[in-house]
């Protein structure tokens, strides 16, 4: 058991002082889970544990009750209701059978008053106190975020990998059916061959990205621009079309020579137009347009949905960004952003009066 002389509270007491001390305090014995207060009461007095435990907690919500400090022997608590005379802002609980000196509201004044190394040492006992709280608040926030980012991954890797799946299990169905001709039954394995090969990329795409490689990380080599597009266009044209969307060429893709990663490249693609069909549950058209600068191969994907929402437009490449997605999170449009600026280009969206949202992305062209 802890006297109020081996405090480090009052241990700097003159005796006369700790006298008095002594003839004010009462003793105060609670059972196991037992209230000393609680929040909302008044501040009538400071307590010194001195035998037990008490627990410092309040309520998170409705229901849940949060221990976010704990007192043993020899430890002051109940300070901060006096000090500024409020009432308790949480409730005290003992631990155990718990034994607890208490000192009234007026008698802690006139020490404090009376005795400036008190306030000191009440001063330092408060601060401590706040910084292991804040310590506390900081680490079950970041476990909070940690937790919350590794299901938001989670949903976006589900999200980004039923396409692909979606276009195996069909081909693979198809091939069991007796009306389809040798031609398609040939096919199939290649077009199953070509989305596992791009799950694997995704999966890397997304691993790349949480591991933060950096910049200039990129293997690129030339690529004549038309050709990619137009191979794209073909391999992806049919995918689209089971979401009733359209996907059109405005105009012939440029055939100029770009130094790129085609793989990385083909992910913005899957990425802008799969979002376009999102915004597109009735299906719609989905136009590419290419315009060629000095220094630049500008590309834009127009689709001929709602738009991008006002709620979103500031934050549209920002993780986790998603809005009226049931399955999104807006990681796939970080991801382009991060393989568009790898390229050394830029990328933005906006919105045209009477039609769809407008991705535009650049590649810089080798001087």
């Amino acid at each position: 058991m802890v006297t109020l002389e081996n405090c480090p509270l009052f241990a700097l007491l003159p005796a006369k002082e700790m006298a008095e001390l002594k003839a004010v305090a009462q003793t105060r014995s609670f059972a196991d889970e037992q209230e000393i207060f609680k929040k909302g009461d008044q501040g009538d007095g400071i307590y010194m544990v001195a035998a037990g435990e008490v627990k410092i907690s309040a309520l998170v919500g409705d229901k849940t009750r949060h221990v976010f400090a704990s007192c043993g022997p020899g430890e002051v608590f109940g300070e901060m209701a006096v000090i500024d005379d409020k009432t308790r802002s949480a409730t005290a609980t003992a631990s155990g059978q718990t034994l607890v000196y208490f000192i009234p509201r007026a008698e802690t004044l006139r020490l404090l008053a009376g005795a400036p190394q008190i306030a000191v040492e009440l001063v330092k006992e408060i601060s401590g106190r706040l910084r292991e709280f804040n310590r506390q608040y900081v680490d079950e926030v970041l476990q909070a975020e940690r937790l919350s980012l590794v299901g938001r991954f989670a949903r976006s890797i589900v999200h980004d990998l039923k396409n692909p799946l979606t276009i195996i299990s069909l081909t693979a169905e198809m091939t069991y059916r007796e009306t389809l001709s040798p031609e398609v039954r040939k096919r199939a394995p290649q077009i199953i061959a070509r989305q596992v090969e791009r799950i694997s990329e995704m999966v890397s795409e997304i691993l790349e990205y949480t591991e933060g490689n950096p910049q200039g990380a990129l293997v690129t080599e030339a690529v004549n621009y038309a050709d990619f597009v137009r191979q794209l266009f073909n391999e992806i044209s049919p995918e689209l079309a089971l979401k009733l969307a359209i996907l059109e060429l405005e105009n012939e893709p440029p055939s100029v020579s770009i130094n790129l990663a085609p793989k990385r490249l083909q992910r913005v693609f899957y990425n802008l137009l799969h979002n376009a069909t999102d915004a597109m549950p009735r299906g719609g058209r989905i136009r590419l347009r290419f315009r060629v600068t000095a220094g630049e191969v500008i590309t834009e994907v127009e689709d001929t949905g709602p738009g991008i929402a006002p709620e979103i437009a500031g934050k549209l490449f920002d993780a986790f960004a998603t809005f009226g997605k049931a399955h999104g999170t807006g990681l796939g449009l970080t991801i382009c952003k991060k393989i568009i600026e790898d390229h050394g280009g830029r990328i933005a969206a906006r919105n045209e009066p009477g039609q769809g949202a407008i991705f535009t992305f650049t590649l810089p062209r080798p001087q």
